[in-house]
């Protein structure tokens, strides 16, 4: 959505002659009569006129599109859209062709001239369940909201300028006014609720281009021969959207209550922002050289089969997996044990399955600050490093990684302390102390960045394995 200089950062009304930037005086009914009467008189110009095949969204009808934001004089035209904050005509609606199914189906010969697909344009409609009726400038003035926070809401939830095209429905008018409203009533900030519009854009973004692109493009191969693509996609997405829909809400709300739960469970309130967290990045070896030997399609199975594989096994172990960068995953956890068992259990489902080429895993343990679902800081960058040096199949820990897991008791000191304690055991009558893993240190060794580290070597105790 392009910010208009007509209703940037000021959200006023325009003018009933058209003259951008003024306050709208109250609508007499003198608006609507000639607004009718100006329908009528296009209708009797049209050769279509009566026939309902164009809907009242076309892009090139101009008596009906970016009222009042170019300062022409057609003041009948300037009070299509109410500017009372609740959207809709304030004219009656008498042009024979403003027809929309309840499904939200458009005619395929709706914008014979737009230059759009028709099979896009009944598509868009099934999903949205609206018709395209309102201008930038219009949906902000019906939502309320200036200009320039309507276009700074859009462009974080990821949708492109599109001018003054009259290509927004009453469930953009409604967005914006939810958003504007969480403003006013102080329950968020106005840059909380740009970023709030930007989470969900970027998220929800990933999930429809993954639905589209594997999804439906494996389901939608035409069944019978002689049918096409097109012809199969329009009814299986009719069927599939509110399922997909409903699942969509059921688990946000799952993983909106886990989360809740870890951050009331912080021990105060610096700590729901700036946390210690395992952070651990796992990273397929020769990733590089496979993209030139591999097929596109056998290359994309493999990265699929990666990350399922990787999401599957942070979440069965209690971790978070944060993101998937092809050949790469990032992970979290609150407890240094579940991240460690989460890196072995990686290694060692890699190394049984031969399609796979290695894998490294680098861990690191500190304060990590925790952003639109994203975690930055020193501990993932030094988690980053400590992959780029692991040894093929290995997973490398720094200092503070190893101090946790000795602390908890998940890791001895060293063998010998390991030795010295289960003597001590033994001689008083007493179970020897079990451990999960052991640590190995490295050598030193200086880390661009961030100075010398030394890391240590993690593996599963003899014992354990």
């Amino acid at each position: 959505m392009t910010v208009d200089d007509t209703g940037s950062g000021t959200g006023a009304h325009p003018a009933p002659g058209g003259e951008p930037g003024r306050t709208a005086g109250p609508v007499t009914d003198a608006a609507p009569a000639r607004a009718a009467a100006d329908g009528e008189a296009r209708q009797d110009a049209r050769p279509d006129a009566g026939t309902g095949s164009r809907p009242n969204h076309r892009p090139d009808d101009r008596s009906h599109a970016g009222t009042g934001l170019h300062g022409d004089d057609r003041s009948d035209e300037g009070s299509e859209t109410r500017g009372d904050g609740h959207g809709g005509d304030t004219r009656p609606d008498v042009r024979p062709d403003a027809r929309h199914e309840a499904t939200g189906r458009v005619d395929p010969q709706a914008e014979p001239d737009s230059g759009e697909d028709p099979l896009a344009l009944r598509l868009e409609g099934l999903i949205l369940g609206a018709e395209r009726r309102y201008t930038p400038f219009q949906a902000a003035r019906s939502a309320g909201v200036s200009m320039e926070l309507a276009s700074r809401f859009w462009r974080a939830m990821g949708f492109a300028d599109i001018g003054q095209a009259k290509a927004l429905t009453e469930a953009d008018v409604l967005a914006l006014r939810r958003l504007a409203g969480l403003v006013e009533a102080g329950l968020l900030s106005e840059a909380m609720a740009v970023q709030v519009a930007r989470s969900t854009g970027q998220t929800t973004a990933r999930l429809a281009e993954w639905q589209i692109d594997s999804f439906l493009e494996g389901l939608t191969e035409p069944p019978e021969p002689g049918m096409t693509r097109t012809e199969v996609t329009y009814p299986l997405i009719e069927l599939l959207l509110p399922e997909l829909e409903e699942f969509l809400v059921y688990v946000w709300r799952r993983q909106l209550a886990a989360a809740t739960g870890r951050v009331v469970q912080a021990a105060d309130d610096e700590e729901m922002v700036d946390r210690r967290l395992a952070v651990g990045f796992a990273d397929l070896v020769g990733f590089t050289r496979l993209t030139r030997r591999m097929e596109e399609e056998e290359l994309g199975e493999l990265v699929e089969a990666f990350e399922t594989t990787a999401a599957d096994l942070v979440a069965a172990h209690g971790g978070r997996l944060i993101k998937t960068l092809g050949d790469e995953v990032l992970y979290s956890a609150d407890d240094a044990g579940v991240a460690a068992e989460i890196a072995l259990r990686l290694i060692e489902t890699m190394a049984n399955d031969e399609t796979m080429p290695e894998l490294r895993v680098g861990i690191a343990f500190g304060t990590v600050t925790t952003r639109m679902g994203d975690v930055f800081g020193t501990t993932v960058n030094l988690a980053s490093r400590l992959t780029s040096i692991a040894p093929r199949d290995a997973v490398l820990v720094d200092g503070a990684f190893a101090e946790e897991l000795t602390r908890t008791g998940d890791a001895p000191a060293s063998e010998a302390a390991a030795a010295e304690a289960a003597a001590a055991a033994e001689k008083e009558g007493e179970e020897p102390p079990s451990y999960r893993f052991a640590l190995q240190p490295m050598w030193q060794r200086p880390v661009r960045g961030l100075g010398v580290i030394e890391p240590w070597l993690l593996a599963r105790r003899a014992d354990e394995a």
